[in-house]
């Protein structure tokens, strides 16, 4: 059994010399702390504990559109993934992952004692995920199917209908349905249109980080059937123990700005969206699925490996992209939209020259 300890992944995103032109982010600017619009009042440091603080948790289930006693409030989405898992798998138990996926939901499934079992999205069909893969991945230990949605590292978008038919699975193996909805907050509709809503089988984890730039705050959730809410909140004992008070009450406030928000940042993904479009229709050695929502794209060469070309955009055109390896197809890298329009233009026309290059 292979037992990971840490995240390739993230010992990268935390050690890497950062880039002048770093596209390798995955979120939108770091809101700051002006935009609460809060005062020394909104803040509170005692008060709290048990297991969630009220105002906080019916505050996410109205951004949600769902029960109050449906929601745990986690420090940040890997940590209410993290829980997650450790609720819903035990050693020996089979989990069927994507791939392409966010290497931490790997790494973590495996930490837990799981087998890992891969199903893919492929780029032929638009990263799309296909029920009947997913199906054919099953056995008998199965207990858990882990999807991102919005698609990290591509965007791609899953259907409600490919949803309802995954719970339909589930429901027939006696399995759950994990999806991680971090990026599904770019979509920025109140309420989130959330995969809890469309089964007892679905449980869904997410944040304000990705999509809003509170990363600061660390307000992550899980949303899911009420008895398995208390079982994560009760789990968590093992970890957080409680919330900082003072993330709590930001938090709240942060909820209250999101309508406020969420104009610019939906322009903001747009133009750099539509600046990646142009760059890819002058490039033939480049092919992409390029969706209409989210923060990142994951481009690929049509011939080799990326790895090269990651090197080289880093060491010679001081630009970072996030190489594809970190999420199992080694041909791509995923590329933010979520920088400033002008440092992406420059990024992408300096990945045009590593491109040049390479080709040369």
């Amino acid at each position: 059994m292979n037992r990971a300890a840490s995240s390739p992944y993230m010992e990268w995103a935390k050690t890497r010399k950062r880039a002048r032109f770093d596209l390798a982010r995955s979120g939108v600017p770091d809101q700051p702390l002006a935009a609460l619009e809060a005062t020394l009042a909104d803040v509170e440091i005692d008060g709290g504990g048990g297991y969630g603080w009220a105002p906080l948790l019916a505050a996410l289930g109205a951004h949600l559109g769902r029960p109050q006693d449906e929601i745990v409030h986690l420090p940040g989405t890997s940590m209410a993934n993290f829980v997650a898992l450790a609720g819903l798998l035990a050693p020996g138990d089979d989990v069927l992952v994507e791939r392409p996926t966010y290497e931490l939901l790997v790494s973590a499934a495996r930490f837990l004692g799981a087998n890992v079992v891969r199903f893919d999205r492929r780029f032929t069909d638009g990263y799309a995920v296909d029920p009947s893969a997913v199906s054919a991945a099953m056995t008998p230990r199965t207990k858990l199917v882990v999807l991102t949605n919005l698609h990290n590292p591509s965007s791609a978008r899953i259907p409600d209908a490919t949803l309802h038919a995954l719970g339909s699975l589930a429901r027939e193996a006696g399995a759950r349905v994990l999806v991680d909805e971090v990026y599904l907050e770019a979509l920025y509709e109140t309420p989130t249109p959330t995969a809890r809503r469309l089964g007892p089988e679905l449980l869904v984890t997410s944040s304000l980080t990705k999509a809003w730039g509170f990363s600061g705050l660390r307000c992550g959730w899980i949303a899911a059937e009420p008895d398995l809410a208390r079982r994560f909140a009760r789990l968590n004992d093992l970890f957080g123990v409680v919330h900082a008070r003072p993330a709590e009450t930001l938090a709240l406030r942060a909820l209250a700005r999101l309508p406020a928000l969420a104009p610019g940042l939906r322009e903001l993904l747009a133009k750099n969206r539509n600046a990646f479009s142009e760059f890819l229709a002058g490039r033939t050695d480049l092919e992409a699925v390029v969706p209409p929502d989210g923060t990142v794209v994951f481009p690929r060469l049509k011939h080799g490996s990326s790895d090269e070309l990651c090197r080289m955009l880093r060491e010679t055109y001081e630009t970072t992209v996030v190489p594809g390896s970190f999420f199992g197809d080694d041909r791509a890298f995923r590329v933010a939209l979520s920088i400033p329009p002008d440092d992406l233009r420059e990024g992408l026309a300096r990945l045009g020259q590593a491109l040049d290059s390479l080709g040369g």
